[in-house]
């Protein structure tokens, strides 16, 4: 392989990973997963027949969606004092 191909191999790797990397951090894929844990939660309330189960579904989305929420600043915080390079 020539440079000019690992150039251009380096290149498509670092489009996937930045890719990857967004939906990583994204709000549609932060809202997807609350969505279907929610109606995952719901399921398995309305099998077990607790009470309420449309309301007490919420309560695990939101806590998923509040510390999928935070992780990114956490994480910043976590690079800044603890990864330092």
């Amino acid at each position: 392989m020539d440079i000019e191909q690992e150039i251009l191999a380096i290149k498509e790797r670092n489009k996937k990973v930045e890719s990857d990397k967004a939906w990583e951090t994204s709000w549609s894929r932060k809202i997807l997963i609350s969505v279907a844990t929610y109606f995952l939660v719901l399921l398995f309330f309305l099998i077990l027949r607790v009470q309420n189960p449309w309301q007490n579904a919420l309560i695990p989305t939101i806590a998923y969606f509040i510390s999928s929420s935070t992780m990114s600043f956490a994480k910043k915080i976590w690079v800044g004092r603890v990864y330092k390079k």
